[in-house]
């Protein structure tokens, strides 16, 4: 029996959500390889998703709703009005891949959570947002059959603030693809004016990122190494005038590139021939570009907080957060350094090849037939049982019918 699974990127708005984005789209593009034999995906989204991603509006059956994603009221009326019209009676279970579950789901449910920055750093957020959030999660984790973080960090986060029981909220950490040579390291370095070494920082200008401690350390190494820049790669969040103003302010506009959004591919190549990925998150779910970094071979600097030492292991430098002095002390150590520097390339291309997306679809899969299961359980117990017409129900069965129920087999034991 085929299990139709429909999946709620409503959400994805594509070059603004940043690692969801690439999760979900690595995700899908790792069924679209591999279908699963009892699983039919369908895709509901918007106009804007089925331009970017038209590979993936073909390999599965699609609905997208004419929104660009840009006015996010008309995203949350279209995901409680549009959504579940579409998909009734034609969906068995739905994951919605965003975080949100709307307040009608459509069908039976399982949500990807990807982390509870609306309750840890609520300040990093506008008050409508804010407010939003934190009133639609709860709803969402108890709707919801199962909860999918990509750490544990947020899978015992969703567990303590919200009460749900360990076995509904499970683990499927993210995965990274096989090492990118598409884009030569010359490539990059004409195209964004990098000299022989520098530093990259991929993420975009959202608060928590703290990029101006990754400023303000590489400030440091600066006025020392003069053959070095820090690269800053990302769309603009809302940190981003701040960020331009200190890099103003400590006289590196020359020093630091801002190359705003640019081709994956050449992140991936800037990625790859940086002297190391300079990650000072003070909060992640994952923490997607420090596993890419790792399978590249990169050495990886990344902060000690929330998921990341989840994703880094032993194979890269955990940092205090905030700490501006430690971050500039490592840096200059990843330029002098070079058995180090070797060493934790190794190290990382060994922790990086234990996530792939083929365990992150594997287990994903799993989920959608646990959902179906469940659904089916609740299905046949709120439904009463239906007696045969030619039985009589057990408790109303006479002496003499129980007695014969226990005649002897043909062995003489009672049955």
């Amino acid at each position: 029996m085929t299990l139709r699974v429909g999946c709620n990127l409503l959400w994805l708005v594509p070059g603004t959500v940043g690692g969801s984005e690439t999760a979900a789209v690595h995700l899908l593009r790792t069924l679209a390889s591999d279908p699963p034999a009892d699983i039919e995906l369908s895709l509901y989204g918007l106009d804007a998703f089925g331009h970017a991603y038209p590979e993936l509006t073909k390999a599965f059956p699609t609905k997208l709703v004419p929104l660009t994603g840009r006015l996010k009221p008309l995203r949350v009326v279209a995901e409680n009005t549009w959504l579940p019209r579409e998909v009734r009676g034609k969906v068995d279970i739905m994951h919605h891949m965003g975080g949100v579950v709307p307040m009608s789901p459509g069908a039976p449910c399982l949500v990807t959570l990807h982390d509870l920055q609306p309750f840890d750093m609520p300040d990093n957020f506008t008050t409508a947002k804010r407010l939003y959030l934190q009133r639609s999660t709860p709803h969402t984790v108890r709707s919801a059959r199962l909860v999918l973080t990509a750490s544990e960090f947020v899978r015992r986060g969703v567990i303590e603030r919200f009460g749900l029981p360990a076995d509904r909220v499970r683990v499927t950490p993210w995965g990274v693809g096989p090492p990118s040579s598409e884009v030569s390291l010359a490539e990059v370095q004409a195209r964004y004016g990098l000299p022989r070494r520098w530093f990259v920082y991929p993420a975009f200008t959202w608060w928590h990122k703290d990029h101006a401690l990754a400023v303000k350390a590489f400030a440091t190494l600066a006025a020392r190494e003069h053959d070095v820049v820090l690269v800053l790669t990302g769309g603009e969040g809302p940190a981003e005038q701040s960020v331009m103003e200190l890099i103003d302010s400590l006289g590196l506009r020359g020093r630091v590139r801002r190359t705003g959004l640019i081709p994956r591919r050449d992140v991936l190549a800037i990625v790859r021939g940086a002297t190391a990925l300079v990650y000072p998150s003070r909060y992640e779910g994952f923490g997607l570009p420090v596993a890419e970094a790792m399978s590249l071979g990169t050495p990886v600097l990344a902060a000690d907080a929330t998921s990341l030492p989840e994703v880094v292991g032993d194979a890269g430098w955990l940092l205090p957060p905030g700490r501006i002095d430690d971050w500039s002390e490592a840096m200059a150590r990843m330029l002098v350094d070079g058995d180090e520097r070797q060493r934790l390339g190794e190290a990382g291309r060994a922790r990086a090849a234990k996530f792939t997306w083929a365990a992150t679809a594997e287990a994903t899969v799993t989920s959608y037939r646990d959902v179906a299961a469940i659904a089916e359980f609740e299905r046949d117990a709120e439904s009463p049982g239906e007696t045969p017409p030619d039985e009589t129900p057990p408790d109303e069965m006479t002496d003499e019918d129980q007695t014969h129920d226990r005649t002897p087999d043909d062995n003489g034991v009672a049955t």
